[in-house]
């Protein structure tokens, strides 16, 4: 490996790493978009070696995009998948230099959390109510917080007596996360119309397949149209969860363990979030 490696030679080294890293396909394709952006807009600028490219050509880059509409969030998006190709050519001795980090992110606001109401989650129990399969998923994200692509990669043998054992996903180590009463009735239930022949997979289509992601988001968003909550999205269950547990008085810590956090501060930062802030030192999750 040198200097002279060709761009699009560098991507197809860190497409195949990715893979090797067993990251998720969604997060594979959104790092190969992104790239093939870059590397598109490198070579209108006759660079198509790795040495050629300077900080400058990356702020061009994102200030093009800017320039088509692109907002913050989506530029400082690029910005991160950048910066991990050129670690990766660090790391693999492709560069000695990382033009990357000489590149600031665009400064934008993050929209708080939607944090649904106890009538509002109680309200989407009951159009679920009839459909074992959505009505597992919606207490299982509700009740143990966690992450839909977590949800859809659990198998039969993850479930134990009163825990779920959560798989490694996307970089996020495995995990053991409790499970209340609520949750396990619903999957109990679930688990009585569940096809035997199906896929191992814990949640399955008709015919017996792996739901996936984004099906799973599609069914669970076509019931909270149904329920007539408004501007709701399936990752709002887990800012629920997350809510209800720090105004319960539930430690920060061991709630940032539950929910597979890397860092503490992305639990912390809910806290502003939270009216009448109760955070304590408990370890027991109630139900909600």
């Amino acid at each position: 490996m040198n200097n002279l490696t060709r761009l699009k030679d560098a991507h197809k080294s860190f497409n195949g790493f990715l893979k090797s890293k067993n990251r998720a396909s969604a997060t594979i394709l959104a790092y190969g978009k992104d790239i093939d952006q870059l590397i598109g807009f490198l070579e209108d600028l006759k660079k198509h070696h790795i040495h050629e490219v300077t900080s400058d050509d990356i702020q061009a880059f994102l200030t093009k995009l800017s320039g088509k509409g692109y907002t913050a969030k989506s530029l400082s998006r690029k910005l991160n998948s950048t910066r991990t190709f050129y670690r990766f050519l660090k790391i693999n001795e492709y560069i000695t230099d990382d033009p990357s980090l000489a590149v600031a992110h665009p400064k934008y606001e993050l929209n708080p959390p939607r944090i649904l109401s106890p009538l509002e989650y109680r309200s989407l129990r009951d159009v679920a109510s009839s459909d074992p399969r959505i009505y597992a998923i919606i207490e299982i994200l509700l009740q143990a917080g966690i992450r839909i692509g977590e949800l859809a990669n659990l198998r039969k043998q993850d479930v134990g007596q009163n825990s779920l054992h959560i798989r490694p996903y996307e970089g996020h180590a495995a995990r053991e996360v409790p499970l209340n009463r609520r949750a396990k009735e619903a999957l109990k239930k679930y688990m009585e119309v569940r096809s035997e022949t199906a896929d191992d997979h814990l949640f399955v289509t008709k015919t017996g397949k792996p739901f996936l992601v984004r099906n799973i988001r599609d069914a669970v968003e076509r019931y909270f149209r149904k329920a007539g909550i408004e501007n709701a999205k399936i990752n709002d269950l887990r800012h629920t969860f997350v809510s209800h547990h720090l105004k319960g008085g539930v430690s920060i810590v061991f709630l940032s363990k539950i929910l597979g956090h890397k860092r503490l501060s992305s639990t912390e930062r809910y806290l502003q979030y939270v009216k009448d802030n109760k955070v304590g030192n408990s370890t027991t999750l109630a139900e909600l």
